[in-house]
């Protein structure tokens, strides 16, 4: 079986789009901009680190989520299954690196002060970078996908157009949530999440992998555990 496989790729068809509505909908009392942004990051920084941290989740699940819908769009429509596959998993990689830059201003945020780390993030942030070349990914790969779903017969009209909503989310770095931010989130969950529940349904867990499971899992928690001490 092709990675990432039924039982994986299933399970990020649902927890891919939840962590994103999540994300999106737990920092949308706060206005848009970076500079607000940053202001609710100190004032509510619980509620904020979970926000940007369930996005970022989200954001990376999302990768195993795309590349089993391919792999489904490939049986038949092979061309447009690479075009999509490759422009939407850009895009995913550009929001991690943005994520990773939302981290540093709020960890300026957080040691050196709002006022401060307003100015540092303002001062810096035009600053070209390899993924300011390839942000059209970031909206423009959702549309490809969602012809490519709909051409495959892998969705219908209807969640088709739902997927493609997601290319209308804002980008770049500190942005908060807009209209069209829950728009498209809750437009991925109508696309995908039922997909993800059909996979996973047709799935049938041996016992073999039932016991293999769990001591895996706890190996990983370990893992994850021991790699924050680095």
């Amino acid at each position: 079986m092709r990675f990432p496989g039924a039982l994986l790729g299933g399970t990020a068809l649902v927890l891919g789009p939840v962590l994103l509505l999540a994300g999106t909908l737990a920092r949308s009392p706060f206005h848009f901009f970076f500079p607000d942004q940053l202001r609710a990051a100190a004032e509510h920084p619980a509620l904020m680190t979970a926000a940007y941290t369930a996005f970022l989740a989200g954001n990376v699940v999302m990768w195993l989520a795309v590349a089993l819908l391919v792999q489904r769009i490939g049986v038949t429509r092979p061309a447009w299954a690479t075009w999509a596959g490759m422009l939407v998993t850009v895009g995913l990689f550009e929001r991690t690196f943005h994520a990773g830059v939302d981290q540093a201003a709020f960890s300026a945020t957080e040691h050196l002060g709002l006022e401060r780390a307003t100015d540092l993030v303002a001062k810096g942030y035009g600053d070209l970078h390899l993924f300011s070349y390839l942000s059209f990914t970031i909206m423009f790969g959702w549309f490809v996908l969602a012809i490519a779903a709909y051409l495959a017969g892998e969705l219908g009209k209807v969640r088709s157009v739902a997927l493609a909503t997601m290319g209308l989310l804002p980008l770049g770095v500190l942005k908060g949530t807009e209209v069209v931010s829950i728009v498209g989130t809750v437009g991925l969950c109508i696309a995908l999440v039922p997909l993800g529940i059909s996979v996973l349904a047709e799935q049938k867990p041996t016992k073999r992998q039932v016991l293999i499971a769990l001591p895996t899992t706890l190996g990983l928690g370990a893992l994850a555990v021991l790699s924050t001490l680095g």
